[in-house]
């Protein structure tokens, strides 16, 4: 690794707010290092549209609900970038249904894609930063942690998972100055708000104060400015990004 050179970790970067991230983070300066589960060719796409802007990336294929994986993740990370400044936890599914349809698996693999994975990642990246006694660790929940919403029982309960999760990291590690914060996005024009029948999406509209569904750059810009030196007295923090639809 050069020196002076800012890592990042963005997991579940392959596309939408994944891929938001992690461009954003390479544009001001960072090398992205680019997790994917299974989708290689847009993670791909995501490194060459990096690459091709002058920034430096690389790909690291790895489900981070497995300790094996993250293992061998956070192994090359090492091996490559020497130390890690930034972690953005983004990977996460749904799998909606109502509470008395909901299939256990479904159950198990919300939450253990969208809340295991930020434990094991964040006990990984709190080992090398705290060598180097500096970092700043963002986990992605959702406004649907803040605020609970019918038909998804297990992804609420994950994303408010991680927000204790974040809170409770923040006061462990503040004492290593590694920052622990969470970003709570509401209503993002992503590939899972795609299938939104068009009443609903009108509905959902008519509920943001703002007037409009976000863009995943909306979220990108408030995990960069949450990574940054801006945010260095800014610890155990949940950033809404929803158009003021919680208030």
């Amino acid at each position: 690794m050069e020196e002076n050179q800012k890592t990042a970790l963005v997991t579940g970067a392959s596309r939408g707010i994944g891929r938001a991230i992690a461009l954003k983070l390479a544009s001001v300066g960072y090398t992205v290092a680019v997790n994917y589960a299974g989708s290689h060719d847009a993670a791909a796409a995501v490194k060459n549209e990096i690459e091709s802007s002058g920034g430096k990336a690389i790909l690291l294929q790895g489900d981070v609900s497995k300790p094996e994986d993250v293992d061998r993740i956070f192994k090359k990370i090492k091996e490559e970038f020497g130390a890690l400044d930034v972690l953005v936890n983004n990977a996460g599914i749904n799998r909606d249904s109502l509470l008395i349809r909901m299939k256990e698996e479904n159950w198990d693999d919300v939450i253990s894609t969208d809340l295991k994975s930020d434990f094991l990642t964040i006990k990984a990246a709190a080992m090398m930063m705290m060598r180097k006694k500096k970092g700043s660790i963002i986990n992605i929940s959702s406004v649907v942690g803040v605020t609970g919403n019918a038909g998804q029982a297990n992804y609420a309960a994950a994303k408010a998972g991680v927000i204790g999760l974040t809170k409770a990291c923040a006061k462990e590690l503040a004492p290593r100055h590694i920052r622990v914060n969470a970003v709570a996005p509401g209503f993002i024009e992503t590939a899972m708000t795609d299938g939104i029948p068009e009443k609903l999406r009108d509905a959902m509209i008519a509920s943001i104060p703002l007037g409009r569904m976000g863009q995943p750059e909306d979220v990108a810009k408030a995990v960069c400015f949450l990574a940054s030196e801006e945010a260095s007295y800014i610890t155990g923090q949940v950033l809404v990004v929803d158009g003021g639809m919680v208030m």
